[in-house]
């Protein structure tokens, strides 16, 4: 009779220490209910129960560590960059051919460079926009370099022509500008140009916003195209930040304090101390608040307990 009432409350997952002192109170031949009413009392727990009760330990982290998701740690899921995480471009071609020819020569180069500086980014969706008279022959008002570049790129389905025509022998030009703008605004991509476009700025305010926060500027220097590491000054985000959908939050770095061990401020300390890795980055206050809810569920799961018989 003993040992099957000690398979029966060990099956219910009781321990075998607990079921013996109460067949000692209560004799060997107490009722199985009896038996598990004592049970109950003294607190003892099945340890399915027992190991759902146990409270989530906080994890400890070090005092000025930071812990970064792996999903943040790039642009793609991968943490590489991918063409769905970048930004479409928005090339002014006039501007960039420009100022590749010291404001003298349309140079069609200095367009190919500023393609392929985007494309070795991994961006997929390039637009450059010139106007349709440079398909024209060149003048000796109008000098262009490298004519055979923008063939080559409209055949890629880079290159886009803005429209003009001749009436009565002059030339009917459209404002390419606000193309430029337009697509980029539509898209909501970045416009690459020099230019500041004040007159579309005061003509929609919407397209103001968005030329002061999305327009790169650029430099040559030596036949290599250059955007700026920060596009939008020293307090703005950085040029992966400003050509990506999704930025990348930069890791928190921590700076020593300047007080050492000597330093009086404790948890409260925004500092870093390094001889404190091993303490809780929680304050006294959120401690005290952490230990109140586990023993709320403590008493919680053991009133679950009693009234379950």
């Amino acid at each position: 009779v003993h040992q099957s009432k000690m398979d029966f409350f060990c099956k219910l997952g009781y321990g075998k220490q607990d079921i013996r002192k109460v067949l000692e109170n209560l004799g060997q031949e107490a009722l199985e209910d009896d038996v598990l009413k004592e049970l109950i009392r003294m607190g003892s727990k099945p340890q399915a129960l027992e190991k759902q009760a146990q409270p989530s330990q906080l994890k400890l982290v070090a005092r000025g560590s930071c812990s970064t998701t792996p999903g943040l740690k790039g642009l793609g899921g991968d943490g590489s960059d991918s063409s769905d995480s970048l930004r479409p471009i928005v090339i002014d071609g006039s501007n960039v051919a420009m100022s590749h020819g010291n404001k003298e020569v349309f140079s069609c180069w200095g367009i190919q460079l500023a393609v392929d500086w985007f494309r070795e980014r991994g961006h997929t969706d390039i637009k450059v926009f010139v106007p349709l008279w440079r398909k024209e022959p060149p003048r000796q008002d109008s000098p262009i370099a490298d004519q055979h570049i923008l063939e080559e790129l409209e055949k890629q389905s880079v290159l886009v022509y803005t429209p003009s025509r001749k009436v009565k022998g002059k030339r009917v030009v459209c404002y390419d500008d606000r193309y430029i703008v337009k697509v980029a605004y539509e898209h909501d991509g970045v416009i690459v140009s020099n230019d500041h476009y004040r007159d579309l700025q005061n003509e929609n305010p919407e397209w103001k916003w968005f030329i002061e926060q999305r327009l790169l500027m650029y430099s040559f220097v030596s036949n290599r195209f250059m955007p700026p590491d920060d596009p939008l000054g020293r307090h703005g985000p950085t040029l992966s930040n400003f050509l990506s959908k999704k930025p990348v939050l930069p890791e928190r770095k921590w700076q020593p304090c300047p007080y050492g061990k000597k330093c009086t401020y404790g948890n409260k300390c925004k500092f870093y101390h390094p001889e404190r890795q091993h303490q809780a980055q929680l304050s006294v206050a959120d401690e005290l608040r952490a230990k109140t809810k586990v023993s709320l569920a403590l008493g919680k799961e053991e009133e679950r307990c009693q009234c379950s018989p």
